[in-house]
């Protein structure tokens, strides 16, 4: 094989070299015009070539040779300061880029973490204050003053007292009204009867049903009317105004004529069974001086005035009360919304601990990065494109030497050299310098 053929193997240019007086070629160019790298470029090529004749070109030795070729322009490139500078920049640069980005994302933490300083302060203000909320819900009805709600203290157990009075005198009232309204219109009275069972009538209801619909209806009803009258003396009660009180007399006068109107047909039926011949007839004037007649009026109208006033004093109670509530109410709706926006600010609490903890990791990988560019750096930047381009030269070299100087068959030669070939690309592999990789940089702590 040729140098020319072998050459192309390699497919790089080759610089002609002469062999010297000691076998070693050397290049046909005028050293006044040869560049600084085709000058290194001879010096690698006439290195391989004299190191193949030292060891007849053995492809074992040449793998040893080769290491130290790379070793060589290691040292080679470490003292090239300017372009290990040109070579560095890009990271330096980089390096500087990865400063500014660490300040940012300190200022992106330390923004977040005042973020989540104030959410948590807020959070806590907020359960304090739902705390103190639900405290004042419990003291309200003790004291209402002092959250300067105008309600009666103690309104709520006043209203329950007054409720419960209530229910009884209102059955009375039904009671009363119903018997002495069939007793006064409807019943027949029998001589045999005492003043109470003809007043009294446990069975009126049911007599009254039986006697026809207008007589039950009549005697069922009546009593509403009376209840409807002291709900509008607690109505007309509300306003406090001059014609108010007329309207709450004019009650009261048609209550008791009412009431008069009862007793008086009452006690003519009582006074018809048992007057003689020489009994006048029965008037006001007459019924004036019975007591039984002042008895029904003031059983009716006394417990009627009663029911009024008690049920007025529930009514205000519960108007005092229902103050009480509504300011508790109140109070429940803003634990409410305070809950709510908890729960709002602990979810923004919780993306913000994850962006920090995001922010922290960047951080910690972008000062790894910048120890890595550090490192790059203080360190040898290895150009592996060089390098395999002045590998190549010296193999080339060597495999020279084999082509020209070594006498054996065409095909052991073949052999040889296509060994050589194989070392050369096994080298390139283990410093990097393949052709997939050829325009990385290696960095050397050397």
């Amino acid at each position: 094989m040729n140098t020319t053929s072998i050459k192309n193997l390699f497919k790089l240019k080759s610089i002609p070299i002469e062999p010297p007086k000691e076998e070693i070629p050397q290049a046909e160019t005028d050293p006044n015009k040869e560049s600084a790298e085709e000058s290194r470029k001879r010096t690698y090529h006439e290195s391989g070539y004299r190191d193949s004749s030292r060891t007849s070109g053995n492809h074992s030795t040449l793998s040893i040779c080769l290491d130290a070729v790379y070793s060589k322009f290691q040292n080679e490139e470490k003292e090239m300061v300017e372009k290990q500078q040109k070579l560095k920049e890009s990271y330096v640069n980089e390096q500087k880029n990865k400063e500014t980005e660490i300040k940012a994302l300190t200022v992106s933490q330390e923004t977040k973490e005042e973020q989540l300083k104030n959410k948590n302060t807020e959070v806590e203000d907020h359960q304090n204050t739902i705390e103190i909320l639900k405290a004042e819900v419990l003291d309200l009805p003790r004291n209402p003053e002092k959250y300067n709600v105008k309600a009666t203290k103690g309104a709520s157990t006043k209203f329950w007292i007054g409720a419960i009075l209530l229910l009884p005198i209102t059955l009375y009232l039904l009671t009363f009204y119903i018997s002495t309204s069939y007793s006064a219109f409807f019943k027949s009275f029998d001589a045999k009867s005492t003043l109470i069972q003809s007043v009294f009538d446990a069975q009126s209801l049911s007599k009254a049903w039986n006697d026809g619909a207008i007589e039950a209806a009549f005697v069922t009803l009546i009593p509403f009317v009376f209840l409807g009258l002291g709900f509008l003396i607690h109505m007309f009660g509300e306003n406090k105004t001059k014609a108010n009180y007329i309207k709450l007399g004019l009650l009261f006068v048609v209550t008791f004529i009412f009431d008069a109107i009862l007793a008086y047909e009452i006690e003519s039926k009582l006074y018809e069974l048992n007057k003689t011949f020489d009994s006048p007839l029965f008037d006001l004037k007459i019924a004036f001086t019975k007591n039984q007649f002042w008895g029904i009026i003031f059983a009716g109208f006394i417990v009627y005035i009663i029911w009024g006033l008690v049920f007025d004093f529930v009514m205000k109670e519960h108007r005092e009360k229902d103050k009480i509530k509504s300011e508790q109410e109140i109070k429940r709706k803003n634990i409410i919304f305070l809950t709510d926006k908890i729960e709002a600010l602990k979810k923004e609490i919780e993306e913000i601990t994850a962006n920090i903890g995001t922010t922290k990791e960047l951080i910690i990988k972008t000062r790894g990065r910048i120890e890595e560019l550090q490192n790059i750096i203080d360190g040898v930047i290895i150009p592996t494109k060089d390098y395999k381009l002045y590998a190549s030269e010296y193999v080339q070299g060597w495999v020279t030497f084999i082509g020209e100087k070594i006498a054996v068959s065409k095909t052991e030669k073949q052999t040889m050299i296509d060994d050589c070939i194989s070392t050369y690309s096994t080298n390139l592999e283990l410093v990097g310098a393949n052709s997939d990789n050829q325009n990385l940089v290696y960095l050397s702590s050397l």
